[in-house]
This record gives C-alpha cells, sequence and structure tokens, in this order.
C-alpha cells in the first residue's frame, strides 16, 4: 500500500506530465532510475532535453503552503542527484538538443479533491 505522501507525489507528477504533453513536450521517461538516482520526468520538445524535478504540496484549507514552495525542497543534494542521472542516461543516449533542468511545482487544493492541481512551470531552474 503506498503512504499518502507517496499517492500525492503520483498525483503531482502526473499533473506535471499531462502539463509538459499539453504544452508540446515528448515525454521520454517517468520515474527514470538511474542506479540509486531518479529523475521525476525526462521530455523533450524541438530545442532541448529536459530532466525535470516535480515536487507536489496541498493547499491548507486557508490556501497557506504549510511546508513552503515545493520548488524549495530542491536543494543542492537534490540537484547533485538529477544532475547525476542526466549524465548516466546521456552516457547511453547522445545529446542532440540543449540540456536543461526544470522544477514543476505541483499545487493541490485541499478543500476541493475535484479541482484540478495547479502546475507552476520553472524552466531552466539550475544549471549543471
Amino acid at each position: 500500500m503506498k503512504t499518502q505522501k507517496r499517492q500525492t507525489g503520483d498525483i503531482g507528477e502526473r499533473a506535471a506530465a499531462k502539463y509538459l504533453r499539453k504544452n508540446k513536450y515528448k515525454i521520454l521517461a517517468t520515474n527514470a532510475f538511474f542506479g540509486k538516482k531518479e529523475v521525476d520526468i525526462i521530455a523533450e520538445n524541438r530545442e532541448y532535453i529536459v530532466f525535470a524535478e516535480v515536487k507536489t504540496r496541498t493547499l491548507s484549507l486557508d490556501g497557506t503552503l504549510p511546508y513552503g514552495r515545493p520548488a524549495s525542497a530542491v536543494d543542492h543534494d537534490k540537484q547533485s542527484n538529477l544532475i547525476a542521472a542526466a549524465r548516466m542516461y546521456l552516457a547511453t543516449h547522445p545529446l542532440k538538443k540543449r540540456l536543461r533542468f526544470d522544477v514543476l511545482e505541483v499545487y493541490l487544493p485541499m478543500n476541493d479533491p475535484h479541482a484540478p492541481p495547479t502546475v507552476i512551470h520553472m524552466p531552466d531552474a539550475f544549471r549543471a
């Protein structure tokens, strides 16, 4: 059985992938593991191959974020892991496009489970 945290993360990752597809990205992989390193979404558009970290938060009833902005959880260690995973991916997939690291924040409303999630896309959120 999945934990509530994992279920929330899965909802956020599906919402982020849907958002990217809607914005003309092709999803190449989701939850891709390279050793112990994971990339939530690997996608591409006409210009970039994107390694994306998805962070999901549930808004409290008053609309605040009790744990802060999702992107703040993409700290130096998380960035280093994503960069390492990208290097492992690129070792077997030659780079034909420019490389980019994005963060997608997904906000889930607590008071209406049927309301669509809000996705904030931060292209080029950090550099290798």
